[in-house]
């Protein structure tokens, strides 16, 4: 009897475990992982809309030359009231779509994707240059070596107030990069400058113009300029000048003076349109770093669609131009005083090579819900290399190569099955992008979630609209990630579009609003 029991025990208590994995393998759909998806409403590629010549046209921006020459309050009363003034947001994504009215739609993606490639490299050079100790260490935006510059031009407020400036899409110039309009000088001369993250110096095209791109507006004529400079930046692009302050007019008539910026007479490369470029970067002659005393280091943006486009309020009868959406910048306190429960903050990390970049630390990232493999997105202080940034100038998602490969096959796998098997892929993708699918004659699909896992806990689930795109008109889209060689990953606006991103430089955070423009 002890003999039999022996023998019977062991193997009622495997029957028993068997039975209950069984159990869990049919509980958990035969031991498949459940994949997240959510629908996308397929729209394809359209050209930028026409933008009325005054939309953007705010006339607190043409000043009556009442401001003294180097003012440095702010001098509306309504600024001087409050803590910040009202964002006003406007809806409009393009500034000169007649500019490309011979380019279709895809000529125009075309001729963005190449600018992007060419700031990647640029970016991918500067950092070799720093982590080898040649170069100046201060980001694609920064000095090359010839200013002797120093940030001169901070103002002596009393308190801090904020800021705000209408943002719009600067796609119809064929560019990735985001516009403002903002008045320059006194009296004020309403200018388009570009918004860049990734860069450090403020500057625009000024008469005499010895060698000068064509802009959207009359070239700026100072009154007074000063020490020599050269800017290379993360696109290829070039310009020298002389620094000079001057005081920039923002919306609602708040004024900044004495702020130091680059008066450029010789610029070549890839800048189109705009007048000159707002850099934003955490070096010492940005926007921000040379307001900080005022409204502290603190600004937000949130960046429309591409081609997004919404009825126009305007009481017009005309079809045509329409009004697109656009969005808003804001400085000061204001920047996220409404970031909302839905808000993800994570702290901001510091390159001790390169102190431009807005760097953050991506800890995994999820695609279908599952997180995937994602190695060297950590930054290394020592060598500088690895680590992500938040960048308004790169429009594509860049991941270190083998972190891409992991992502880009785990949305391959979710897309099989949520596509459905009538998606064909399409081979040799389309310009930087590898994953493409065909989806012509169908008005929405299911998608597979991607979200990025940042430090402190932080959650950035990306809209499908933010990483499956259209290329074409044909019904052709793309997975809008990329791999890089660079040696640094970055979030580009692609992927930050729909979101309020709050860069608070106060308190070493950056923050991702959804649903914030």
């Amino acid at each position: 009897m002890s003999s039999h029991m022996a023998v019977t025990a062991p193997c009622s208590f495997l029957s028993l475990s068997l039975l209950l994995l069984l159990l869990l393998l049919l509980a958990n759909g035969g031991g498949a992982s459940t994949v997240e998806y959510q629908t996308l409403v397929l729209t394809p590629l359209q050209k930028p809309h026409a933008l009325r010549d005054d939309y953007l046209l705010d006339e607190t921006l043409v000043d009556s030359g009442a401001a003294r020459e180097g003012e440095s309050d702010l001098l509306s009363t309504t600024a001087a009231a409050t803590s910040s003034l009202q964002v006003r947001v406007a809806h409009r994504d393009s500034i000169l779509a007649s500019e490309a009215a011979n380019s279709t739609a895809e000529e125009i993606l075309r001729l963005r994707l190449d600018r992007d490639a060419a700031r990647v490299s640029a970016i991918r050079a500067s950092l070799a240059a720093a982590r080898s100790g040649s170069g100046s260490g201060s980001g694609s935006g920064s000095g090359s070596g010839g200013s002797n510059a120093n940030a001169t031009g901070r103002g002596r407020g009393r308190g801090r107030g904020g800021f705000s400036s209408s943002v719009v899409s600067g796609l119809a110039q064929g560019s990735g990069e985001y516009f403002t309009r903002i008045g320059i000088g006194t009296p004020a001369s309403p200018a388009y400058m570009v918004l860049d993250t990734g860069s450090d110096v403020v500057w625009l095209q000024c008469a005499p113009c010895r060698r000068c791109y064509a802009q959207s507006d009359p070239i700026f004529d100072p009154r007074r300029r000063s020490c020599l400079y050269q800017v290379s930046y993360g696109d290829g692009s070039v310009t020298t000048g002389d620094f000079s302050t001057e005081t920039l007019t923002f919306s609602g008539g708040a004024r900044v003076g004495r702020v130091a910026l680059g008066c450029g007479h010789d610029n070549e490369g890839l800048f189109v349109a705009a007048a000159g470029l707002l850099g934003l970067g955490r070096g010492a002659l940005s926007f921000p770093s040379q307001a900080a005393r005022r409204f502290g280091r603190r600004f937000s943006y949130c960046l429309v669609d591409r081609t997004s486009s919404s009825s126009s309020s305007s009481s017009s009868a005309a079809p045509t131009p329409t009004t697109p959406r656009t969005s808003s910048m804001v400085f000061g306190d204001a920047a996220a005083a409404a970031t909302g429960p839905d808000a993800a903050f994570t702290p901001m990390v510091r390159n001790p090579k390169m102190e431009t970049f807005y760097y953050v630390e991506v800890n995994g990232i999820s695609v279908g819900g599952s997180r995937v493999p994602a190695t060297d997105l950590r930054l290394d202080p020592s060598t500088g290399r690895g680590g992500a940034i938040v960048d308004s100038g790169t429009s594509v998602t860049r991941l270190a190569r083998a972190a891409y490969a992991a992502v880009r096959d785990a949305f391959r796998a979710g897309a099989a099955a949520g596509l459905g098997g009538e998606a064909a892929e399409v081979a040799g993708g389309f310009s930087l992008f590898d994953t493409c699918y065909d989806l012509a004659g169908r008005d929405e699909v299911r998608v597979p979630t991607v979200a990025l896992h940042l430090a402190g806990g932080a959650q950035v689930s990306l809209p499908a609209e933010n990483y499956l795109i259209p290329v074409d008109t044909k019904g052709t889209f793309c997975f809008a990630f990329a791999g890089t060689d660079s040696g640094v990953s970055i979030l580009g606006n692609i992927q930050q579009q729909g979101f309020r991103v709050v860069f608070d430089g106060d308190r070493d955070r950056l923050g991702f609003v959804p649903k914030g423009c």
